[in-house]
């Protein structure tokens, strides 16, 4: 998948997003989005919310 990654953006707004275990993670708005039996789920729906700055 790290192959694919420089061409997939964020959904919601399309900056980078970055590979964090089980998840991509936005690098501007903080959304997560899962990884699925290694298919990334990129959909708005399906996003996490963003960790606050104490919860990292």
């Amino acid at each position: 998948m790290t192959d694919t990654l420089p061409e997939l953006v964020c959904p919601v707004d399309r900056a980078q997003l970055r590979q964090d275990h089980e998840s991509l993670v936005c690098t501007r708005c903080g959304r997560r989005f899962p990884i699925r039996d290694g298919i990334p789920v990129l959909l708005e729906d399906e996003a996490l919310a963003p960790q606050s700055s104490s919860d990292r």
